[in-house]
């Protein structure tokens, strides 16, 4: 589901978790874990993503949170969709197991 510039998703259902900033264009999102345990699981598993999709966010975290920024790139005012997808798939990682199936 694509991101608006709204900051929500387009089919609307509520707000969406990344917040988009313009100056410069980028979307922004911070995570909370119980603990570093899964925070580690989370980190990996988007660390595998990135690898997988050559988009590397920016990273900041702690023993239980994490803030990640995905920018645009280069010279270019807009986010690709490949980013927006990239954001979309952090968020399939983030929601708990029983969401999104066996």
């Amino acid at each position: 589901m694509p991101i608006s510039d709204t900051g929500e998703p387009a089919a609307a259902g509520g707000p969406h978790p990344w917040r988009r900033r313009e100056r410069p264009p980028r979307l922004e999102r911070r995570l909370v874990f119980d603990g570093y345990e899964p925070l580690r699981d989370f980190l990996d598993r988007v660390g595998a993503l990135s690898e997988e999709t050559g988009i590397y966010p920016n990273l900041s975290f702690g023993r239980t949170y994490v803030n990640m920024t995905l920018f645009a790139d280069g010279d270019d005012d807009a986010l690709a969709p490949e980013t927006e997808r990239f954001a979309e798939r952090v968020d399939e990682l983030a929601s708990p197991p029983e969401e999104h199936g066996p």
